[in-house]
């Protein structure tokens, strides 16, 4: 038996004093005050008749000494916390890994697997040794301990307790490397897994996790796998229609059995569209939807089996997305006078375009977009991005206009022989037949796109520099076709629709489980995230970008600035992890080559804590003299 608390020679330090004390008091207890009292002949025939029973008394009042210095041992003893020999040997250091991934929410095992996963997590908790130290940690994207290195069953159960779902993967590897440098070094090393196996590659960027010398076992969770996904969700506005939107979204069937399923979406919480759908084994369905309108901010898509029953894993039944916002955008035309020009600009209802003569600019104010038509001054703060129209030679454009050309070759017409139709602005549109009567060949710098050219050099041109983007077209519209077709407008609007919509930093949704940058105020250094379940965190801004590991879907609200300056944004978070969707339990879990055993070990039954049972002693010891005093047994 061996002292693993207070060391034996402060117990019998501490004994002496004690015992001493106890003693002395009850030496003090025993002593007597004299009482002067009459009739003292009836009071000595009163004691002298008490003489017969002395012996007893004195046996009484020993045996309460006893009493107290036995409670007062037993307090010491607890106090060395003794230990057999065995215990010292046998404890075990253990790292507990919960699985808290989007997969583990699944419903198959009642009330879900996660619940499930921590319901056997306690139980080994109360199988622990007296011996044995715990960790508990929540494996996710990230790896979260919820507990020290500790054998106190309380702590542990509160740490369980403390877990939450998360709507990600979980980062396998990372959580094995945090359990085996938790454990290096340390006796009887032990990882649990506690999870359905569907945890991916033990490997990251520094290659496979070695476990070493430290034992691997594995708590399976999960019988079923019939799971419908929404596993792809977008949205965007239509440039020249900004009240309408499109829509694309996957279904995907992760079961080995066909489903019938109902697709709703919903705009502004307000349903638009149902539809049902029929999905084979291991089928992926994309649905693209054209030509919606009706919602202004949030979109959601829900799956439900159309039977009314419900699959295994609800929390890839839905997903989330936020319209681009319908701002107008503040243009500013700089021109002597184009009828064209301002023509096409009335055609989009979300332009606020304010005119300037070329020897007005700037503006007041600060512009999003700003056309040079015929001009090409020095660009001053707050002029935004910049479309140039015909510019003329001169240092003051960020790009070079070169030589001129004109259509005077009766063998060939000047115009566009070569066109990058993918390119935004021109999108929609065909200049393939435009016809120039003369232009200006433009030359940027090599980074910069030629995004239409002619046999005799480029006149359309694409790039950025510190103010912004520009876009240069090298003649003008007036001298050529281009001002009588559709195409002019399109290229105008998609244009400036470019460069609007890459300033609002629009996202339609994150995908959960990454570290989101998410657009914010430059100036601010901190900003406050409400999440889905209304709860808010502070995160940190940097280079005008909040920063934040998500892993909860939904739609989110961020905030910078104070109360009478607060700037706010919402944007949308999905699952969108075909890997978490397909929730078929593993038949094995491996790592560093070697299979993952069952747990064992941990037995329900009494703690091999001596120090608690003489606590109870101690209990039982009180309760006696309590008994024994009111009973005036040892008094």
């Amino acid at each position: 038996m061996h002292l693993t608390g207070v060391p034996l020679t402060t117990l019998i330090q501490l004994g002496a004093l004690a015992g001493a004390v106890v003693v002395v008091f009850y030496i003090l207890k025993l002593r007597r005050r004299p009482v002067a009292v009459p009739y003292s002949k009836i009071w000595a025939r009163i004691l002298k008749d008490k003489e017969a029973t002395s012996l007893f008394s004195q046996l009484k009042r020993l045996l309460s000494l006893l009493l107290q210095l036995a409670l007062l041992a037993l307090l010491l003893l607890a106090l060395g916390d003794p230990r057999s020999a065995a215990s010292l040997v046998e404890g075990r250091n253990v790292v507990v890994l919960i699985d808290a991934s989007a997969s583990m929410q699944a419903v198959d095992v009642a009330p879900s697997r996660l619940d499930a996963a921590k319901a056997e997590v306690k139980t080994i908790v109360r199988g622990l040794s007296g011996s044995d130290r715990m960790l508990v940690a929540q494996m996710d994207a990230a790896v979260t301990p919820l507990s020290t290195l500790t054998g106190e069953p309380s702590d542990l159960e509160a740490a369980i307790a403390a877990i939450r779902p998360a709507d990600a993967g979980a980062d396998f590897a990372r959580a094995l490397r945090f359990a085996t440098d938790t454990l290096r070094g340390l006796p009887s090393p032990e990882i649990i897994v506690v999870s359905d196996g569907a945890l991916g590659d033990p490997a990251d960027a520094a290659g496979p996790v070695h476990l070493g010398d430290v034992k691997l076992t594995w708590v399976k969770v999960g019988v079923r796998a019939r799971n419908a996904a929404i596993t792809s969700f977008s949205v965007r506005r239509y440039p020249l229609d900004k009240a309408r939107y499109e829509v694309m979204l996957e279904v995907q069937n992760t079961s080995e059995e066909a489903m019938d399923v109902e697709l709703s979406l919903l705009g502004d919480g307000q349903l638009t569209d149902l539809t049902r759908l029929r999905l084979g084994p291991h089928e992926k369905l994309p649905r693209f939807y054209p030509n919606l309108s009706g919602a202004s901010k949030t979109l959601e898509a829900r799956l439900a089996l159309a039977d009314g029953t419900r699959d295994d894993l609800p929390a890839d039944d839905h997903a989330y997305a936020l319209l681009p916002e319908r701002r107008r955008a503040r243009v500013q035309v700089v021109s002597a006078g184009n009828m064209f020009l301002e023509a096409a600009l009335l055609l989009d209802e979300f332009l606020d375009v304010t005119t300037v003569a070329p020897a007005g600019y700037p503006g007041k104010g600060a512009f999003d977009v700003t056309v040079f038509d015929g001009v090409a001054p020095p660009v001053v703060p707050g002029t935004g991005h910049t479309l140039y129209l015909n510019p003329p030679p001169g240092k003051d454009a960020p790009f070079e206009v070169g030589k001129l050309v004109e259509d005077d070759d009766a063998s060939y017409k000047l115009g566009f022989d070569e066109l990058d139709a993918k390119h935004p602005i021109l999108r929609w549109t065909s200049l393939s037949d435009v016809n120039v009567a003369r232009a200006h060949v433009l030359k940027g710098q090599k980074e910069d796109k030629v995004v239409g050219k002619s046999q005799k050099g480029p006149l359309l041109i694409a790039g950025r520099r510190a103010a912004g983007k520009f876009v240069a077209l090298g003649f003008d519209v007036r001298e050529s076709d281009f001002a009588l077709r559709i195409a002019w407008p399109l290229f105008l609007l998609n244009t400036i629709n470019d460069f609007v919509e890459e300033d609002t930093g629009y996202i339609s949704s994150f995908r959960t489980g990454t570290v989101w940058q998410i657009p914010a105020s430059s100036a601010a250094e901190t900003a406050t995230l409400e999440l889905p379940d209304g709860s808010k965190r502070v995160v940190p801004v940097k280079e005008g970008r909040a920063v934040f590991l998500g892993q909860i879907a939904g739609f989110y609200k961020l905030t910078t600035g104070t109360n009478g300056s607060a700037e706010t944004s919402l944007f949308a978070a999905n699952l969108s992890d075909p890997a978490e969707s397909t929730i078929a339990p593993s038949e094995k879990l491996e790592v560093d080559g070697r299979a993952a055993g069952a747990v064992a070990g941990f037995t329900l039954g009494v703690r091999r804590e001596l120090w608690v049972y003489l606590l109870v002693a101690v209990l039982v010891l009180t309760a006696i003299e309590w008994l024994t005093y009111h009973r005036r047994v040892t008094v």
